[in-house]
């Protein structure tokens, strides 16, 4: 779960809500927790074993045995099994690739504009050229199975991960004394955002919510039904087990790394002698953009070259994983829907949207994904819902 939500979406929910949009993800990730754990546990209970004897789970297996198996629900089972597949697949092709591998480019581009500035024609050109080249890379293996996607992402992220965590910590100590300032303003904002008064008040509290929950969505994805793809495939002799590992996945995200991120850009861009200390968030997304907000307050204390190359490093290989997984997830879908022989089809698919990613404007990408990530919320919460008793009853030992 931890991609390009953590430092591109964490960006976008302060440039578009204000800092106080971090106090809403927070909010977002305590609920997602349980809905993590819900789904988890439900995944790793219903999930089956394919003709290889390895593990395959997600929401539609839960629909379909879970929900189907309830007296007058086998057939609004089946159909929410059918919908959930075919709306992950989609999603894979935004959450999953489009808006991975757009960030990937723009920050990429943000990079290399710190050493030598692009124009217009040039940087499309680069655009092309990135797209071709990271499509290449994800063919490779993605036509190299499952085994190896795995093999690939298990190396990645761990390593980046703690990289990035250790240049997160020394950015916030080095503006230790805006520490306090920084979470006053989150919870400061998170209620009376700046607006100009009156009804843009009311408007500008409602973005700071908004903006909260859908970029704490995207970040851990909790709720969507697409981590029990994963989780399914856990070697555990009870589904509370891996529930638990889930939850603490949305909290490690979240409360880790999500947090040390807003810090390092409220700590350096929005606290007293920030350039955008005073900025209500329409103002600050003409100030900065979304891609490049982590890499100016990395660049803070590494300088701009370095903090916009680190930034760029961290972002492709979030990406890159992120991607992988992603499909992983749509071939799981795929095969459901199609069969074995669909995987191809689905695999040069989510190539061409990796590759469309890379030319789209960076605001379509991410609305096109929260559409899609919608989509996939409505069967699985239904399931939740209706599975609740079958959580509690394997939530224990």
């Amino acid at each position: 779960t931890i991609g390009t939500g953590n430092i591109v979406g964490v960006a976008t929910a302060i440039v578009s809500g204000g800092p106080g949009a971090i106090f809403w993800m927070w909010v977002m990730a305590l609920l997602g927790m349980m809905t993590s754990f819900s789904e988890n546990v439900l995944g790793v209970y219903y999930r089956r074993k394919n003709e290889k004897g390895e593990w395959s789970g997600g929401a539609m297996y839960y629909l379909t045995d879970g929900l189907g198996a309830k007296k007058g629900c086998k057939q609004l089972g089946k159909v929410l099994a059918v919908l959930f597949a075919c709306f992950c697949i989609l999603a894979s092709f935004g959450i999953g690739n489009m808006s991975q591998v757009n960030s990937i480019v723009g920050s990429l581009n943000d990079a290399i504009d710190a050493f030598i500035p692009a124009a217009e024609g040039e940087r499309k050109l680069l655009n092309f050229i990135f797209g071709l080249v990271i499509a290449g890379l994800i063919g490779v293996i993605l036509f190299g199975g499952i085994k190896r996607i795995g093999a690939v992402a298990e190396k990645l992220v761990p390593v980046m991960s703690i990289l990035y965590i250790i240049f997160a910590f020394v950015v916030i100590f080095g503006h230790a004394g805006n520490i306090g300032p920084a979470f006053a303003k989150i919870f400061r904002t998170a209620f009376t955002p700046k607006a100009l008064g009156g009804a843009a008040s009311g408007i500008a509290l409602k973005q700071t919510i908004v903006w909260g929950l859908r970029r704490s969505a995207f970040s851990n994805e909790a709720g969507l039904g697409s981590t029990p793809h994963a989780h399914a495939m856990a070697k555990v002799k009870h589904p509370h087990e891996q529930g638990v590992v889930a939850m603490t996945g949305v909290f490690i995200d979240t409360f880790v790394v999500l947090t040390l991120n807003a810090l390092v850009i409220i700590s350096t861009l929005y606290t007293e002698g920030g350039p955008l200390h005073e900025c209500g968030a329409a103002a600050a997304s003409t100030t900065l953009g979304k891609a490049n907000l982590a890499q100016t307050a990395f660049g803070t204390v590494f300088g701009e070259s370095a903090g916009n190359m680190f930034v760029a490093v961290c972002l492709f290989f979030f990406a890159f994983s992120t991607i992988l997984s992603w499909n992983l997830f749509g071939k799981i879908n795929m095969t459901y829907l199609f069969g074995k022989k669909s995987v191809i089809v689905y695999t040069i698919l989510a190539l061409i949207f990796i590759f469309l990613g890379t030319m789209m404007a960076n605001d379509l990408v991410w609305e096109l994904s929260d559409m899609f990530n919608n989509l996939m919320v409505i069967p699985n919460v239904i399931a939740l819902f209706a599975l609740t008793s079958h959580v509690v009853k394997h939530s224990h030992t």
